[in-house]
């Protein structure tokens, strides 16, 4: 496939909001997911973003490393597998179907607008939304892992988890970087593997492979101005636009299937 400027531009924008993401404001990857999805469609942005994130995961864990609070993340990460392994479920489900609707478009579509009041729930009850027994955890976690597979978007469920775990921001930062490296890592071979056994619905190809090349360095670029920069700016007013303009993608992944 052949992008044209106005998805190269918004891959651009993709590229500079994951570095930021991984060492500055991890709230604002949430827009990532629509943005890429309107680039490459439902399927092969699951696939194409995942290289753009592990690039970002490097860096995030090279620089917060030692502060990540395995103790946390430890009990999550059972319940995580399981819902990744529920996601891979949908990813070959959907890979299977004949029908011209990417319903891949439609569930990330959800799945964002989901997301995203989660966090607006966040914003107005705080702690009051973190699990505490070990249903709630197991469910936090399936939900994770389901939602990174399906579409990249677990940040805001690990947001509200690991918040309310009372960590300082550094904990925050290196437990948040080795979570997603590690779930990301763990879905690489899974979409590897969908794209070689359903090739006629590839969630990887020679295309976004090319793109996410490309857009290494700029990701990097923002991965250090993310690290040096995003402290500085109103981090309140910053997420609420973020959280705008992923709103509004996701609407139209959604309507765009629908008519």
């Amino acid at each position: 496939m052949t992008l044209t400027s106005e998805q190269w531009i918004f891959g651009i924008v993709a590229a500079l909001v994951v570095g930021f993401s991984k060492t500055g404001l991890p709230g604002i990857g949430i827009l990532v997911v629509p943005i890429m999805a309107l680039v490459f469609g439902g399927r092969l942005s699951v696939g194409a973003t995942l290289p753009m994130l592990l690039c970002g995961d490097v860096f995030a864990v090279l620089w917060y490393r030692q502060h990540a609070r395995w103790d946390k993340l430890s009990v999550l990460i059972p319940w995580v597998l399981l819902g990744i392994a529920a996601g891979t479920l949908l990813l070959w489900y959907t890979g299977i179907q004949g029908s011209q609707t990417d319903w891949l478009d439609i569930i990330i579509g959800v799945l964002v607008i989901a997301m995203l009041g989660l966090s607006l729930a966040r914003l107005k009850w705080g702690d009051r939304l973190v699990p505490e027994s070990r249903a709630g955890v197991g469910a936090t976690g399936v939900l994770a892992g389901f939602s990174t597979t399906a579409s990249n978007a677990a940040g805001p469920i690990m947001a509200i988890y690991l918040t309310g775990m009372g960590l300082d921001k550094n904990q925050f930062m290196g437990t948040t970087a080795w979570s997603f490296f590690i779930f990301n890592m763990t879905k690489l071979p899974i979409y590897v593997f969908l794209s070689l056994v359903l090739p006629s619905k590839p969630m990887v190809s020679t295309e976004t492979i090319l793109f996410d090349l490309a857009m290494a360095p700029l990701i990097i670029l923002s991965a250090f101005a993310g690290k040096l920069l995003l402290p500085h700016i109103s981090q309140k007013v910053f997420n609420l636009l973020v959280l705008a303009l992923a709103g509004i993608a996701a609407v139209k992944l959604i309507m765009d299937q629908i008519h």
